[in-house]
């Protein structure tokens, strides 16, 4: 970009033709960076599990969060990481959007299946097909097979479940 800066008063084509090879070079870069951050989850996750990872995920929200029930045992790795990006999105969305004054988080093993709950008591209204991170996290949920659902009537608080297949 300073070699593209420089050679803009003297050279404005050279100059544009290393604005666009910079602007390629960024989205590559980019997109690297996002491949890395998929791969990426925090060390409590891996070191001590899920139930740990999403008390910590409580502790650190702007409003009360009950983690409600849990799974007594390890789960496969790639679920594990589904389910606790699912309570990492719902959560920041809690605080950004919601209104709320508590939230609850639940994940339950139900035959071959995980389900995590994450329901709030703010103002409602969510809406996943609105381009907001909950359709980037229906992507997420989807990459492991899983379904995305949201339940938001106005007034009555959020509540995003995901269903994440568990290998057999």
């Amino acid at each position: 970009m300073r070699l593209a800066e420089a050679k803009l008063a003297r050279d404005p084509d050279a100059a544009r033709n290393l604005i666009v090879a910079a602007a390629a070079e960024a989205a590559s870069a980019n997109e690297e960076l996002r491949e890395l951050a998929r791969g990426l989850h925090p060390s409590i996750l891996s070191g001590r599990g899920l139930g740990p990872a999403l008390e910590a995920l409580g502790w650190r929200a702007p409003v009360p969060v009950e983690v409600d029930a849990m799974p007594d045992e390890r789960l496969p790795r790639p679920v594990e990481v589904a389910a606790y990006y699912v309570v990492a999105e719902a959560l920041t969305n809690v605080a950004k959007y919601a209104g709320a004054s508590h939230a609850t988080v639940r994940i339950a093993q139900v035959d071959s299946e995980l389900v995590v709950e994450v329901a709030d008591d703010g103002i409602g209204g969510a809406d996943a097909s609105n381009g907001s991170g909950l359709s980037g996290l229906a992507d997420r949920v989807g990459a492991s097979d899983g379904t995305l659902s949201v339940s938001s009537p106005p007034g009555r608080g959020t509540t995003i479940r995901a269903v994440v297949p568990l290998p057999s």
